[in-house]
């Protein structure tokens, strides 16, 4: 049993497919096939049971797997940190996050980070869902991850940094753009442009609109919070989102943003693998985002 054995057995459980995995390290599936093998020979059990469109573990195989992922990460982990001692004040910190987020919640704190640590590599990479943040934070692909916070993951950290209210997106000459604010049961017989589907943020305002007892309807889907703003300034709809950070209420140009008050907030912060594992650099870039939030509240208020 290897450790490269292991790894490849935690991928294709993710995966659900060896195939899949063969592509992605560039081998042939018996290749990949062989390491299950190995395992199964080491343990004594069967690992994984073939389905119609794929594979997934046995019970035996989510013991080992779940054994397997935390003791990677663990040892992944560690090498980033005895990196980080020899290489000092330099390094790097892996952030999953898009355009959307750095614009509206870190373009002051990558300044101020890159002023404090200009040997400390940043690298951005888009993860399409929180679900694949988790997974890259669990493998030690990523040191920190901007979500949406949802229910509680195994393995995962989740801090709030800030709430975000909603507010209803519409075009300046709608007839609800000189409102102070709606409420939410107004908006149902509107139809709205949806927020990302199977997004934490859709969810969340889902989770929201039912506690007021509100069922909002939909025309039009977006693959994130931009788009659908672009969309109401537009005029080709109306959409219910969170007030991004920059964004004025009531708005500007073409555009206006009215508060949705009854709705919760929407929590929105880091994710991490342990708080307390965290290299010097990646805290420290966690750091100065919670600490230019705060400022930007602070001068707000």
């Amino acid at each position: 049993m290897t450790l490269d054995d292991l790894r490849v057995f935690v991928a294709v459980c993710r995966a659900g497919s060896l195939s899949a995995v063969a592509r992605d390290l560039g081998c042939t599936q018996s290749a990949v096939s062989q390491h299950v093998k190995r395992l199964e020979r080491e343990t004594g059990v069967a690992l994984l049971e073939r389905q119609a469109r794929g594979v997934v573990p046995t019970q035996a195989g989510r013991v080992l797997e779940a054994a397997a992922a935390e003791g990677i990460s663990g040892l992944d982990l560690a090498v980033r940190q005895l990196r980080d001692l020899v290489e000092g004040e330099s390094g790097h910190v892996r952030v999953a996050t898009g355009a959307t987020t750095v614009r509206h919640f870190m373009s002051d704190a990558v300044v101020t980070f890159r002023h404090r640590h200009p040997n400390v590599n940043l690298e951005f990479r888009t993860v399409s869902s929180g679900r694949g943040s988790f997974d890259a934070l669990a493998d030690g692909a990523l040191d920190l991850a901007w979500i949406t916070l949802g229910p509680p993951v195994r393995g995962i950290e989740q801090r709030p940094v800030v709430e975000l209210p909603w507010v209803l997106a519409v075009r300046a000459d709608d007839p609800l753009a000189d409102r102070a604010s709606v409420n939410a049961a107004e908006l149902t017989d509107v139809r709205l442009i949806r927020l990302p589907p199977n997004s934490a943020s859709a969810a969340h305002l889902d989770a929201a609109c039912a506690e007021l007892g509100v069922d909002f309807g939909y025309d039009t889907s977006v693959a994130d919070w931009d788009t659908a703003l672009l969309l109401a300034e537009l005029g080709v709809g109306r959409a219910v989102v969170p007030a991004l950070p920059g964004l004025a209420v009531p708005g500007e140009g073409a555009l206006r943003l009215i508060p949705v008050p009854r709705l919760r907030p929407l929590p929105v912060g880091w994710a991490v693998r342990r708080w307390d594992a965290l290299s010097p650099p990646a805290r420290a870039f966690a750091d100065t985002v919670v600490e230019s939030r705060r400022r930007k509240s602070t001068r707000a208020v």
